[in-house]
């Protein structure tokens, strides 16, 4: 399994945006049909909402790619 670790500067960044910023989706489009077809899992738990807040401490687990929400390096 691959492991990334995404720093936000904000208090939370939506799963749309986490999937286009990490690659995984090219578009806004494409990342609400990724997260409509229910691969997306949030901290154990399946999700559908594709304007889910995720905060630091967050993860984001879609097929074989985990992906750790962390704020930034003080």
């Amino acid at each position: 399994m691959k492991t990334e670790k995404i720093e936000i500067a904000t208090a939370y960044i939506r799963l749309d945006q986490l999937l286009k910023f990490t690659g995984i989706a090219d578009t806004g489009g494409q990342a609400k049909e990724i997260v409509a077809s229910g691969v997306c899992v949030i901290n154990g738990e399946p999700c559908l909402l594709r304007g889910k807040k995720l905060r630091p401490g967050d993860a984001v687990l879609i097929e074989d790619i985990r992906i750790e929400v962390v704020g930034p390096c003080r």
